[in-house]
């Protein structure tokens, strides 16, 4: 997936080779850094929907993963086109770097596209995966080519280009319903460039900052950004 990646300009330094983060989480590191995201995202997005845990561990077929078997649910986000991009459509430059910013409101909202976005721990590949549902007022769910129309212009175009590995419709590890994700391929790699790209408390204390890191590339596929304050809680 490091096509994601381009999504967002990263400055990445030089890290030296005695760092040995690989850019993966344990099961259990997940439950820690999934419990520091939320707090710090109900802190500084304290206007918009939630990110609360759903424990899964006395569900039939899930208590032998213990207390860390669960995810993280976002729910009731209604994303739109920005206006200034609708605006700017058909009309862009190259030189011009465009606010790619979908439209966050609250729940109460029925302007847009509604969306509800998960975050389910990979045993396959150690990282946390973001699937998502979306569908329009009317309720009928919306299939990837109208998801491309929600999404920014630089994600779009991404996902045009690799429409089977940037975004894939799975079967919900919990819910046992088709629902898109980002696929995972690669998230260690450039989680590994962005962990070790900080300062030491980066490098020391990774496991808290990991989500915050995470989001702010992910979450731009959807043109949600990390306000200022929470990035800056992670210095």
């Amino acid at each position: 997936m490091n096509q994601t990646v381009s999504i967002v300009i990263l400055k990445v330094v030089m890290v030296s080779d005695q760092e040995t983060c690989d850019g993966s989480l344990s099961l259990s590191d997940f439950r820690i850094a999934a419990n520091a995201f939320t707090e710090k995202w109900n802190k500084f997005n304290s206007a918009f929907p939630e990110w609360y845990w759903i424990d899964c561990s006395n569900r039939l077929g899930f208590a032998a993963h213990g207390v860390v078997d669960g995810y993280l649910s976002l729910q009731n986000v209604f994303i739109r086109r920005s206006l200034e991009e609708e605006h700017d459509e058909g009309s862009s430059n190259d030189d011009d770097e465009l606010f790619d910013d979908a439209t966050l409101v609250q729940s109460t909202s029925d302007d847009g596209d509604q969306y509800h976005f998960h975050v389910v721990y990979s045993p396959s590949y150690k990282v946390p995966v973001l699937y998502f549902h979306a569908h329009s007022t009317d309720g009928q769910p919306l299939n990837l080519d109208e998801i491309e129309k929600n999404l920014p212009t630089k994600s779009a175009k991404v996902l045009l280009e690799s429409k089977w590995t940037f975004i894939t419709q799975e079967e919900h590890p919990y819910l046992n319903r088709p629902w898109y994700m980002l696929h995972p391929c690669g998230t260690n790699e450039w989680m590994k460039l962005l962990l070790l790209a900080g300062d030491n408390s980066m490098a020391t204390n990774g496991t808290e900052q990991y989500f915050i890191s995470w989001f702010s590339v992910v979450g731009q596929v959807f043109g949600l950004k990390l306000p200022f304050e929470m990035l800056k809680s992670i210095g």
